[in-house]
């Protein structure tokens, strides 16, 4: 092999990988993130996330790629380590689906319509669809299938650059002596696991065979072994994602590499066992891209046929030797969500963001309620237990925010973008929701410390205004986590009510002070407590107006205040009449 060919070889492995890559991105971004949610939602039982496995890792060409996703589904606490062993197990059904399409390479053309079947012709077709999809389609979508057809294209192309390469290798002494070594079972398996591990891709691996194979230098007995390492060499980026995972993440990449080991090592003493006893005389047979791609889907069927049954005792195996420490069992479940696995998949990472802030919101709620529970029945118990609500607000917000930056980096359609935007201004205002509990606590201590009451109205009214506050915290986080625009109307209206209720409750406390009713010592905590209240209804309308604007494309929030109370827009007098009738002092 000259060196000419060696540089060939090398190209073409380079165009390989590179289109692949290209056509497995523009898969995921077609039809690749719709895939990945309906993977950790609907793989509830073992043949559902089977054929799920099967399914999206055909998507995005890629058993690792889905495998590494499961992890962190498992890692977050989403899904059961059964259930992904389920998945794993049609993923190693779906990267077998790369090698047909490879075999698409292979269709050799001849004369008249036989020769628009031949790879130079498919590959023109494809290029020239895919760059004028890439160059005048105006969505997202028709762009994206552009690269997948310039990716196919570039797979193709690197394919014959490699099948040329290597054409040469069919004649020579050396190389054919060290074929004859690969059909040791073996070397054969080390050799396979080896050269896939180095790829990261058990699919290109296979496509790399398959370029041997075109030379007819390859046989069974040399392609078998290595069929079977290709398969265990594709847990390593699996297992390297598993770095830092908790125990059921490290136990489901785990899972990985022994079913893989366990499939190998079953279906190699099966075959030699069988050829020794009987002779099946396979090993002889001259093989092709169709026989590679034929024998690689026949194992990786067999495997979860034959292997399925076992995962319940395969599970209590990974659970013996992985054990769950006790740090990971005093964590937060919520903070498991945002899996770094998960920032390839924006779609499903935005997914995880959403359930978290869901987490931070209701946490922000039942700290003011803990807190406004103190002001009537002050506890050091129950001061500590919100204290704890919000430093833990406090850490939700650094962790989702931290995400959301990472995560924006990527590369976002329109609406991710939204969202991120929705999120990062959101989680902001809980956090100071949390901050004025905090304060209301705070208050609620020193009232208990100077065993200072309200006078029976000024208690009244603080209580009147307590509903109205949690009911405009209802009212927006709820809008909120079910993004319903139209219920972040109503949060306005109530937000002016709230005001008009301060102010009428501070003139009254001045009133109470006249006549003896009230003392100053009162009227601090007093006051206080209405400036806290006050606050938090201003920044639960801060999340409705973030959703109104951002749902309208015109993220004014001052702009949008002042033309709804201004113009009385969208039914805000119907909304404002009915708080001002519920919330009267």
């Amino acid at each position: 092999m000259e060196i000419s060919d060696l540089i060939s070889l090398l190209g073409g492995i380079a165009l390989f990988l590179f289109g692949m890559g290209l056509m497995g991105d523009g898969l995921k971004k077609v039809a690749g993130s719709q895939m990945e949610l309906i993977l950790f939602r609907l793989s509830g039982t073992p043949l559902k996330g089977l054929l799920l496995g099967a399914g999206v890792t055909a998507v995005i060409q890629s058993s690792s790629a889905t495998s590494v996703m499961v992890v962190g589904f498992v890692n977050s606490g989403m899904m059961k380590t059964g259930q992904a062993l389920s998945v794993i197990h049609g993923a190693l059904i779906g990267t077998s689906i790369t090698g047909w399409i490879i075999c698409l390479s292979y269709i050799g053309g001849g004369g008249g319509w036989a020769s628009l079947l031949s790879t130079s012709t498919i590959a023109a077709l494809f290029a020239v669809v895919g760059i004028l999809l890439r160059m005048t389609a105006k969505k997202a979508d028709h762009k994206h299938a552009g690269d997948i057809l310039l990716g196919f294209t570039v797979l193709m192309f690197g394919l014959q650059t490699m099948s040329g390469a290597v054409a040469p290798l069919k004649d020579s002494e050396p190389f054919l002596a060290l074929l004859t070594t690969f059909s040791h079972p073996l070397v054969g398996i080390l050799v396979g696991a080896a050269f896939t591990a180095i790829l990261q891709s058990a699919s290109a691996a296979i496509g790399i065979l398959q370029a041997l194979s075109a030379t007819g230098a390859i046989s069974f007995s040399v392609a078998y072994p290595i069929i079977l390492g290709i398969a265990v060499g594709a847990s390593v980026p699996v297992l390297l994602s598993a770095i830092g995972a908790k125990a059921d993440g490290r136990r489901t990449a785990f899972l990985y590499l022994f079913v893989e080991l366990i499939a190998a090592l079953i279906f190699a003493a099966l075959y030699y066992g069988l050829d020794a006893a009987v002779g099946l005389g396979l090993g002889g047979r001259v093989m092709d891209p169709f026989s590679v791609a034929a024998v690689n889907t026949i194992f990786r069927v067999l495997t979860a046929v034959f292997l399925m049954p076992f995962n319940r005792r395969f599970i209590a195996a990974a659970e013996k030797l992985i054990r769950v420490s006790e740090s990971e069992r005093s964590e937060n479940a919520a903070f498991d969500r945002l899996d770094e696995r998960f920032l390839t998949h924006p779609r499903l990472a935005l997914e995880q963001c959403r359930l978290t802030v869901d987490d931070m919101a209701d946490t922000a709620i039942r700290a003011l309620d803990d807190a406004m529970r103190l002001v009537w029945q002050y506890s050091a118990e129950g001061f500590a237990a919100v204290e704890r609500k919000e430093n833990l607000v406090d850490e939700f917000e650094d962790r989702i925010g931290t995400y959301l930056v990472r995560l924006n980096a990527r590369e976002l359609s329109e609406k991710q973008n939204e969202d991120i935007s929705k999120f990062l201004h959101t989680i902001s205002d809980f956090e100071r929701i949390s901050d004025h509990a905090m304060n209301v606590a705070e208050v609620a201590q020193k009232m208990s410390e100077n065993k200072i009451r309200f006078s029976g109205d000024a208690e009244r009214e603080m209580k009147v205004l307590a509903s109205a506050v949690d009911e405009i915290l209802t009212l927006s986080v709820g809008a909120f986590k079910e993004e319903d625009t139209e219920r972040a109307f109503a949060v306005e209206p109530l937000e002016e009510r709230i005001d008009e209720l301060c102010d009428e409750m501070k003139l009254h406390h001045v009133s109470r002070l006249k006549s003896g009713v009230c003392t100053l010592n009162q009227g601090f905590p007093f006051n206080d407590l209405i400036t806290n209240l006050e606050r938090v209804a201003d920044h639960c309308s801060n999340i409705a107006i973030a959703m109104i604007e951002l749902d309208r494309n015109d993220f004014d929030t001052h702009g949008y205040v002042i033309n709804l109370k201004e113009l009385h827009a969208h039914r805000f007098d119907e909304f404002y009449e009915q708080y001002a009738q519920k919330y009267t002092l």
